[in-house]
């Protein structure tokens, strides 16, 4: 993209309001439903992601009729702009029933190269994190703040996020354990607000594994309009899914590459 149209931001913001509007009454609701999508293990979903996902679609089909959808819940939709809205209603639906504010609604969109702009909204706490060509701004309780990322420091002396102890396969969890001995401090369980805290400057490292591009697409988009960088464990393009890592500089990034390539 070289340019931005102003229309995709009004928009985005639409989805993100009328997310937060369905979602917040089924948060912390004793009547709250949690569906398994798994046979073996658990993989939660709820009402409040499908009715999430169906709001922020009629709106694009309105908004946007000739871009594409691709969302969590219902799957794609083909459009004629070359532009495809990547919508993950809740992202970390297994803190939403647990009732901790982790959890967050991802709205990105992306273009032949990957996405170009995003959101992470947290709608309980709410903060709405947005990532554009021109930077990245947190919009809060507290007001308005530009977004920067963290400035380098050596790896030693590093925070490392990512949700799941065991993070993906076996290999994937020696990759991501192979950094974190080497980090200061290490925590888990923050699904996409670890990515948030990465734009915010609070944090250096998310690393993660087996992730689908709804997973991804808004962090990165994020993140990187803060001065970050998200790729692969190879170093590569990450919005198609799988693994993972969001650097708040490119030094951390080359450092935490070094270990996770020989994975």
């Amino acid at each position: 993209m070289t340019s931005f149209d102003p229309d995709i931001r009004r928009v985005a913001h639409l989805l993100a309001d009328a997310a937060r509007a369905v979602v917040l009454p089924y948060f912390r609701a004793s009547s709250l439903v949690a569906d398994n999508k798994l046979s073996g293990g658990y993989d939660p979903v709820t009402e409040a992601d499908r009715a999430a996902e169906r709001a922020m679609r009629e709106i694009l089909a309105k908004e946007r009729p000739d871009d594409a959808i691709l969302g969590e819940e219902y799957g794609t939709v083909a459009g004629t702009s070359g532009l495809t809205w990547v919508l993950d209603p809740i992202d970390g639906t297994r803190g939403f029933v647990s009732g901790t504010p982790t959890w967050g609604v991802l709205i990105a969109l992306s273009d032949a190269n990957g996405p170009f702009y995003g959101i992470i909204d947290q709608p309980y706490i709410g903060e709405r994190f947005e990532g554009a060509p021109n930077g990245a701004v947190l919009n809060g309780p507290h007001g308005q703040f530009t977004l920067a990322t963290m400035t380098p420091r050596d790896l030693s002396k590093a925070i490392v996020f990512t949700t799941f102890p065991e993070v993906g396969a076996p290999e994937d969890a020696a990759g991501f354990k192979a950094v974190a001995s080497k980090a200061q401090l290490t925590r888990y369980g923050m699904d996409c607000y670890a990515y948030a805290l990465v734009a915010a400057g609070q944090v250096d490292l998310v690393i993660e594994a087996g992730l689908a591009p709804y997973d991804i697409c808004a962090p990165i988009a994020v993140v990187q309009a803060a001065g970050g960088l998200v790729t692969d464990w190879q170093g590569n393009p990450a919005h198609g899914g799988g693994r993972a890592i969001a650097a708040a500089n490119p030094q951390i990034h080359a450092q935490a590459l070094e270990i996770l390539k020989h994975f």
